[in-house]
């Protein structure tokens, strides 16, 4: 994915302007590290799209019992779109050593996601877009490098628990071909970033790529145009990140 490899870049320009600098004093940091307790804030750009795991039949034309008549032509294609999205969320970390800690981040991520269908009448053509805010809950182990300077490098890697939250759009009484997709309300995903701590006076500035991936089926399976020929919805996340502490 190019954007990745641009949020790669950006994250080493970031870390190597703070190693290579002039000064030789380290920076204090705030005490971020003084404590093996403590706690953050967080801002992050959000980029969501599904991998879609279609049946094996998912081509034919869909039939409406309920009007004895197909009522779309046969799909030329499943697609998701990756569409942008942000969050806000807190940083609560425990340090068990100088190289390891433990962090609790929850966030509220507001980022919508699509599914477009394609068929052999292209006047059918039609996007379904499932509005989302979420609440993340994700519990990672963060490993660090020494630190060098104002700059130390980190990985890491978890869990998270996705639970949606909100009002949702009732589509029972909605003609056949207006219907949506819908998900699971709860989920839960696998994680792993990269980032770097760069070390300011006051505050601990830490930037960082995360890529996330859905466990299971998150798809609500459903008797409809849209929802019918899928066999199984994942849900694949790219995070930019900032944490203050």
């Amino acid at each position: 994915m190019s954007l990745t490899r641009y949020l790669i870049v950006f994250i080493m320009i970031l870390c190597s302007s703070r190693l290579f600098a002039q000064e030789r004093v380290p920076a204090w940091g705030g005490g971020a590290d003084l404590q093996d307790f403590s706690f953050g804030f967080s801002f992050a750009y959000v980029n969501s799209e599904y991998k879609i795991t279609k049946k094996p039949d998912w081509r034919n034309p869909y039939f409406d019992v309920a009007n004895n008549q197909f009522i779309t032509a046969p799909l030329n294609s499943i697609s998701s779109k990756s569409l942008p999205g942000f969050s806000v969320g807190f940083v609560t970390r425990y340090s068990f050593t100088d190289h390891l800690e433990v962090r609790f981040t929850p966030s509220l991520v507001f980022a919508d996601r699509n599914l477009t269908y394609t068929y052999t009448n292209t006047d059918q053509a039609t996007t379904k877009v499932v509005q989302t805010t979420t609440i993340d809950a994700p519990l990672s182990f963060k490993v660090k490098s020494d630190r060098l300077g104002d700059f130390r490098a980190y990985i890491l890697g978890g869990v998270k628990y996705s639970q949606a939250i909100g009002s949702k759009k009732n589509d029972i009484n909605s003609d056949m071909l207006d219907k949506l997709v819908k998900n699971t309300t709860g989920f839960a995903s696998y994680e792993a970033g990269l980032g770097c701590d760069i070390y300011f006076e006051f505050f601990k500035l830490s930037p960082q790529i995360k890529i996330s991936n859905s466990f299971g089926n998150i798809l609500k399976p459903e008797n409809n145009p849209y929802s019918y020929p899928i066999s199984k919805l994942s849900l694949h996340t790219l995070m930019f990140s900032l944490f203050f502490e």
